[in-house]
């Protein structure tokens, strides 16, 4: 059985569309450090404890803790950070050492050794938070420490892909002191080791970022400090752009924004920077549900949706439709939705009801969150109930709450139906597929898929040479089709919009397009 994994993009090979005369965003002609650079997103934490999230919490948590490897700049595969170096020690791929670098410190001055490693790692397994990142840890047995400076993992089975894992923020390295082993630390106060500090914290409001002078890693800081606002409505984060009151949008870019943006005047002073993307948007069926779970319904609701719409109407192709969990892109991808069902069939879907014995219309209660993926969610299920209802087969009901509790819901198996987002954490095909299955996922929803679970994910991590994993993965995903228990729609592109003032932003994502604060700096000449 398998139960790991949450997220993961490769780099985004960032195009400019740049809507400033001069000096585009990947220009770089001398910086001022002196003023903090305010950072907008709508991707908000869940949590402070990296213990407790495998969700767009860790775009803060990359910058304010530290993990044993990571991504230096134009690394697409995980290099050394507060470990000196790491490698597989067998060639079955079951044995990982680190040797950690000399002196390390929280931003405290609390020392940052090997027993912090096994304490960080162990706390995450202890506590098992659900839906929560104890699931990137299902081929991980035990950790070994030798003396202040070594840390060795032994894996139940091959994993050539657990590198990848330990670069992820969930396993982020904490302090004994501050995060105990048995419980997620409460309030608003972080102890890293990171490239900054968490100066303060308003929830849901802003992150006040402040350089750590204790910090050592590979991060050359271009800034002393950093303000994130956390914004509910795109909109809102796009007025603030525009009047100045912050100098980068990153996560949570309208559809209509970004045309608006694209069509903005050459001399508004801003920029905007589009770049291929991996993330996806899906529904997941709670198989618990009478209705959502019968494989009829969900193949039906598959037979209806129509994605070249919600691509054109909602998103105004800012996304592109999605016919598979692994994205374009991304090795291994295939179309089976598309394959299996063609273009969107009201008959089609009527036939699979009649088969099962299914009266028509269906009812079903679709959730989304009100807070998380954008102002355009709730104008997709919207869109979502049209058709379907059109159809003739069913009748839905639309029901929202704000992502933390929303989070709390589906874990608790709540909804029959609903709307989540994924944003990799490394590039494999993979990322798109583990998360989801076993007895415990990201989703908090059981998903067994033994064949999956128990054949194909073994078998793939014993190749590290994962040009050679395409044919596990490609009935991986005909597995997921056939089941229809998540069924995606969406692939998302990356848009990055800034004032002209702003420079870095061609080095700013991580190949899980997490954005590293510290690459940003402000210009001073033109």
């Amino acid at each position: 059985m398998f139960n790991r994994n949450r997220c993961l993009r490769p780099v985004a090979a960032l195009a400019s569309l740049s809507l400033a005369t001069g000096c585009g965003l990947f220009s770089d002609s001398g910086s001022d450090n002196a003023e903090p650079i305010v950072v907008g997103t709508t991707s908000a934490p869940s949590s402070l404890d990296p213990a407790a999230s495998w969700d767009g919490s860790w775009e803060l948590y990359r910058n304010i803790y530290q993990t044993l490897l990571s991504y230096p700049n134009g690394a697409t595969v995980p290099e050394p950070d507060a470990a000196e170096s790491c490698e597989f020690t067998d060639a079955s791929n079951t044995e990982y050492r680190c040797l950690l670098r000399e002196d390390l410190t929280f931003s405290d001055g609390h020392a940052l050794d090997a027993d912090v490693v096994k304490h960080s790692i162990d706390r995450i397994r202890a506590i098992d938070v659900p839906g929560g990142p104890a699931g990137l840890l299902g081929t991980l047995d035990r950790v070994q420490i030798r003396g202040d400076h070594e840390v060795v993992f032994h894996l139940k089975t091959s994993d050539a892909t657990f590198p990848f894992v330990l670069a992820t923020p969930a396993l982020s390295l904490v302090d004994p002191e501050h995060y105990p082993a048995d419980a997620l630390r409460e309030g608003t106060d972080v102890t890293g080791s990171g490239p900054y500090r968490l100066a303060s914290y308003d929830e849901n409001s802003r992150a006040e970022l402040v350089r750590n002078d204790n910090y050592k890693g590979f991060a050359e800081r271009r800034n002393d400090a950093v303000t994130i606002r956390y914004f509910q409505d795109s909109g809102e984060m796009v007025q603030a752009l525009k009047a100045k009151r912050i100098d980068v949008t990153y996560r949570g870019l309208a559809a209509d924004d970004i045309v608006s943006l694209q069509d903005q005047n050459p001399d508004s002073g801003l920029q905007l920077v589009e770049g291929t993307g991996t993330d996806i948007s899906y529904l997941v069926f709670n198989p618990k549900d009478e209705m959502a779970g019968e494989p009829a319904v969900r193949r039906a609701v598959a037979q209806i949706v129509d994605r070249a719409a919600i691509v054109h109407n909602i998103y105004k192709d800012t996304v592109e439709p999605l016919y598979s969990m692994v994205p374009k892109g991304v090795t291994g991808h295939t179309t089976g939705f598309f394959d299996d069902y063609g273009e969107p069939d009201a008959a089609k879907a009527r036939e699979l009801l009649t088969e099962a014995g299914i009266t028509a219309p269906v009812k079903l209660t679709f959730w989304y969150t009100s807070d998380r993926y954008g102002s355009e969610t709730a104008v997709l299920f919207k869109e979502l109930k049209r058709q379907l209802e059109e159809s003739g087969l069913f009748e839905i009901t639309l029901k929202s709450r704000p992502w933390k509790s929303y989070v709390e819901g589906y874990q608790k198996g709540e909804y029959p139906v609903f709307g989540r987002g994924w944003f990799p954490d490394f590039p494999d095909a993979e990322n798109f597929i583990a998360p989801f299955v076993g007895d415990q996922n990201a989703l908090g929803t059981p998903y067994p898929a033994p064949e999956i679970t128990g054949t194909l994910l073994p078998r793939s991590r014993k190749q590290r040479d994962r040009a050679q994993i395409v044919d596990d993965f490609e009935e991986a995903q005909q597995i997921l089709v056939d089941d229809a228990r998540l069924l995606p729609l969406w692939q998302g592109k990356q848009f990055i919009a800034a004032s002209e003032e702003i420079s870095g932003g061609e080095r700013a994502l991580d190949p899980s397009t997490i954005m590293m604060m510290w690459q940003l700096s402000r210009k001073t000449s033109w």
